[in-house]
């Protein structure tokens, strides 16, 4: 539903069903509710209010809902109109599906089945919204409020992108999963989806990475007085403290089976208990959840609910790496600079052109945040002087290049496949020659970063490069 809900209009002559059926709406939290008892005081109303859905009857006095429902599918084509009426003829039925109706109920209505009818509808209609809007902004080639990822510095294409979907999708009450690896800045994402939102109430960020699901289920739901030994005074949880705000939950890929159940739950049911209390609580809390582990695989060995990831992922945002945005780099690093020479009172030294070399070369494994780690080790190191020293990172690259190389570097390393196409083991002599050819490339032949990548001096790079020019 909508976080700026719009309103269930029910028209119905019957009186005692309009107050019957706007309570039961409301105590399942489907509000606000307008109810009408004249059809033709529908058209007037749709044309001065945008409403979420309709609920219409078929059969009253002056205007009835078979000559409504035409009109309204023409005029409001956003908006689902639920036919409800006692007449359980076929052929009407037919009819009104054929006329556009979203969903038919036969009174009396089953309240299962009407709060079924209604939250399906107001998803539908948040859905149309929503693609609307992101047509819209694609259109537009811009966003409406760049203020809202004033803290993602960015320029990059993709990240564009990311921004437009997200300005599309903050109405919504649904819940969102942001996916990306480490130090991709998933905690600025989920800010900029509560900013947008519109949502009065605060953003609570939970990192539940290493949560047992007792302190889970006591840090989300909260707990009475007596809940258990210690347990002096009521304190309530993250989920009462994100009232009409958003729940941020971090690492979410690490939650434990037993508190999966229980994040479901409270998804699908929209309340929950506080510990040791038998009091139901209701919440309205958007939930935006963040994991740099791969959830598909967690599924495939059992890890992780698939249930769960279905109903987090209503709205799924990927972030993609630092090394496939490298247009990002330079902006990146003079951000850093500025923002680590005012943090330590000194004047901004400039980055010298090999460093944007450097950083473009290098894989990022800690993405922007590794990025930002290394700016700040090299403006404490620095010690006056124009230009910053790159001396810092390159051994930090260096000490990166030790670690193992996974499958996916070697999948991407163009030596993986040049090498291999020989057809038989490479000599070391060529093997030594590759080696030196790719990181000349990737340095676009500065020989200084070159040989940083080489993990050798620039001396020894030197003298490989004339013996073989001599041979």
């Amino acid at each position: 539903m909508p976080s700026k809900s719009l309103p269930v209009v029910l028209v119905d002559d019957e009186q005692d069903l309009l107050f019957a059926t706007s309570y039961l709406l409301g105590s399942n939290r489907i509000d606000p509710v307008v109810t009408l008892q004249h059809g033709r005081e529908l058209l007037p109303y749709l044309a001065q209010h945008r409403v979420g859905m309709i609920f219409l009857d078929l059969y009253m006095p002056g205007i009835g809902g078979l000559a409504l429902l035409p009109k309204l599918v023409e005029q409001h084509p956003d908006v689902p109109v639920v036919v409800m009426t006692a007449s359980q003829d076929v052929e009407t039925a037919v009819a009104c599906m054929r006329d556009g109706a979203f969903d038919y109920l036969v009174k009396p209505v089953e309240e299962g089945r009407l709060i079924a009818a209604a939250r399906h509808a107001l998803e539908v209609r948040s859905l149309r919204d929503q693609l609307g809007t992101l047509r819209a902004s694609l259109m537009a080639q811009g966003l409406r409020s760049p203020d809202a990822f004033a803290r993602i510095i960015t320029g990059n294409r993709g990240m564009e992108s990311v921004f437009q979907y997200i300005e599309a999708i903050a109405d919504s009450r649904e819940p969102v999963l942001i996916t990306g690896e480490t130090g991709t800045g998933k905690e600025l994402l989920a800010e900029a989806v509560h900013r947008l939102s519109g949502c009065e109430g605060e953003l609570v960020c939970i990192n539940v990475a290493g949560l047992d699901d007792n302190l889970f289920a006591d840090t989300l739901f909260g707990h009475v007085r007596g809940a258990f030994t210690g347990a002096d005074r009521d304190r309530p949880g993250a989920i009462a403290q994100a009232t009409g705000g958003t729940l941020f939950l971090d690492e979410i890929g690490d939650l434990g089976k037993a508190s999966q159940v229980k994040l479901l739950r409270l998804l699908q049911e929209q309340s929950y208990y506080p510990l040791g209390s038998d009091l139901q609580r209701r919440s309205d809390a958007r939930v935006v959840a963040a994991t740099n582990q791969a959830l598909h695989k967690r599924m495939a060995r059992g890890k992780f609910r698939q249930d769960l990831y279905f109903r987090l992922s209503s709205h799924p945002i990927e972030i993609p790496p630092l090394r496939d945005r490298q247009d990002d780099i330079p902006l990146l690093v003079q951000h850093f600079i500025d923002e680590a020479a005012d943090s330590l009172g000194r004047q901004a030294p400039s980055a010298p052109d090999e460093l944007i070399t450097l950083m473009r070369v290098y894989e990022f494994p800690g993405n922007v945040r590794e990025l930002r780690a290394m700016i700040y080790n090299a403006m404490a190191l620095h010690r006056g002087g124009s230009v910053l020293s790159l001396v810092s990172f390159r051994e930090l690259i260096k000490r990166g290049r030790r670690q193992p190389i996974d499958d996916r570097q070697r999948r991407n390393s163009p030596g993986g496949s040049s090498l291999a196409i020989t057809g038989r083991f490479p000599s070391l002599k060529e093997t030594e020659d590759f080696l030196v050819d790719e990181a000349m490339r990737r340095a676009k032949d500065n020989q200084g970063i070159a040989a940083t990548l080489l993990g050798i001096t620039r001396q020894s790079l030197n003298r490989r490069l004339l013996n073989r020019q001599r041979s």
